[in-house]
């Protein structure tokens, strides 16, 4: 029987395609991955205040999360093909600055310069893709294997960290994003096509200031609203993010060539996917800070051996992962969504329980559990996105779903971050004695590796006494950030399943 265009099944070059499409997810997963790892030694060397730590952490996905837009759209019209090989050149380049950094201003305006390569990667991979699977069940296969990439980047990246932690400076865990980015560069000719569309349209420069400035005021918002509570500059950014965004709707809404379908957002399933999208990265990003900083500074364990106990969540997220796709031909897909937050919600939990002496097994059950869920979510979440645009129009389809999950890591970092971080100092405050030499106080007041840093310069029973409750102020700020984060993902499970409750197993 023959088979119609959107029938046509993927031939061996399109799945060597897509391996060529996994090499830049896996080092978008890394490069957060390893930072967590690298973040008490970056922080012993360069000394970066608590809130210059958290830019360092976020700035990467707050600028993602406002250029992908731009540059969906924009690879959409210039070749998906060739924008993802201009972001390997923009992002090889900027971790090779991050590499040699000697201040947090630097490190700060590296971080920045990888956001905007990877702003020009993260849409490209996906819409491709779309383009080149077009068999319903090989493209959920594909688009697992994507996913799966993507936790396969978060398990290789901490135990090759952990490997140049032991025997080099922090600065070498960006050394690794160079010759993936090479490999990138040479393979994407070879054996990706190239994918555009040909009646793009009238580019509309004033589109793309309003989406950049729109996202750009709103995520500022989110951040300075975290770190320094709701204030004057918040609510101005914020309404002036929220006046931009509203005009870019419109504008997009009369526009004949639009920079975004924002008609997209009418349909329930695309509407759910993308707020998915945003929940469940936010836990990852969040809750992956928290699990290293314990692991290392908590338990005690080296970055190398940290990184290997942290294969055990990135191997349950590949699961999920991989298993979504069997799953959604015989239950609807979005009971498999919303049974993915609920997985959220049961490890955020588990995790609200984690103690000074809980150990291991109590933190990396909640977190595999967690991370399971995470897997299955994105897989099918990506596949609704896809299909509910025009193939030609894939990139700047998959674009939203990726700012969805770029802005809630930043958001993730953010809020649950500064959760952390506030209760810390505010615990800290209350346990260093008044008397405390304020060279000593500030540094074991501002985190927990300040702290850990100065304990080692005391003698005892100070040394104990400071580390104690360094430890204890820590865990309380983990385990309060993990009891707000489990009830958000179970109210959101129910949420999302009531949105989804008519997207049957043969759907998409």
């Amino acid at each position: 029987m023959s088979r119609t265009a959107t029938e046509q099944r993927a031939t061996r070059k399109d799945w060597l395609g897509l391996a060529v499409l996994v090499v830049p997810i896996l080092v978008v997963s890394m490069d957060m991955s390893v930072l967590y790892l690298a973040l008490p030694f970056m922080t012993a060397d360069l000394e970066p205040t608590s809130n210059q730590t958290l830019w360092i952490l976020d700035i990467y996905g707050f600028l993602l999360a406002g250029l992908l837009i731009t540059m969906g759209s924009l690879g959409d019209r210039i070749g998906r093909r060739t924008l993802l090989m201009i972001g390997a050149v923009v992002f090889g380049a900027a971790s090779l600055v991050a590499t040699f950094s000697t201040s947090p201003e630097m490190l700060l305006v590296a971080r920045a310069l990888l956001g905007i390569g990877g702003a020009t990667i993260a849409p490209s991979t996906l819409s491709l893709i779309r383009n080149m699977f077009h068999d319903p069940a090989q493209r959920k296969e594909a688009i697992g294997l994507w996913t799966a990439g993507f936790a396969g980047g978060a398990a290789v990246g901490p135990v090759i960290g952990g490997v140049l932690l032991e025997h080099f400076w922090w600065g070498s865990v960006f050394l690794i994003n160079i010759p993936i980015m090479v490999v990138l560069f040479v393979a994407a000719p070879l054996l990706v096509p190239e994918f555009k569309d040909t009646d793009p349209g009238r580019f509309d420069p004033l589109s793309v200031v309003l989406a950049i400035a729109s996202m750009l005021s709103i995520v500022f918002a989110v951040k300075h609203g975290a770190q320094d509570g709701i204030d004057i500059a918040t609510a101005t950014s914020a309404l002036a993010g929220l006046g931009l965004g509203s005009v870019f709707v419109l504008r997009q809404r009369r526009a004949a060539h639009p920079l975004i379908d924002v008609t997209l957002f009418a349909e329930r399933a695309f509407s759910a996917a993308v707020v998915v999208q945003f929940l469940v990265i936010f836990a990852m990003t969040g809750f992956s800070l928290f699990a290293s900083q314990y692991l290392q500074l908590i338990v005690g364990l080296g970055p190398l051996e940290a990184g290997l106990w942290l294969l055990v969540p990135a191997v349950a997220a590949a699961a999920g992962a991989v298993l979504a796709p069997t799953l959604s031909k015989i239950i609807r897909t979005g009971t498999i969504i919303a049974g993915g937050l609920l997985f959220i919600a049961i490890g955020c939990t588990a995790m609200a329980f984690v103690g000074s002496d809980s150990g291991l097994p109590l933190l990396l059950a909640g977190m595999a559990v967690l991370t399971f869920g995470i897997g299955a979510a994105s897989t099918l979440n990506s596949d609704i996105v896809l299909t509910a645009a025009a193939p030609e129009k894939a990139g700047a389809a998959s674009a939203l779903s990726e700012t969805g999950a770029e802005l809630g890591g930043a958001v993730g970092i953010a809020i649950l971050g500064t959760i952390g971080s506030t209760v810390y100092r505010h615990r800290m405050d209350d346990a260093i004695p008044a008397e405390t030499p304020a060279d000593i106080a500030e540094p074991a007041r501002e985190t927990i590796g300040g702290a850990v840093a100065v304990a080692d310069y005391l003698p005892e029973p100070y040394a104990s006494q400071l580390s104690a409750a360094a430890n204890s102020s820590f865990i309380d700020g983990f385990n309060l950030a993990s009891g707000a984060s489990a009830a958000l993902m179970a109210v959101s499970a129910v949420a999302v399943f009531v949105l989804l409750r008519r997207q049957t197993a043969s759907e998409r």
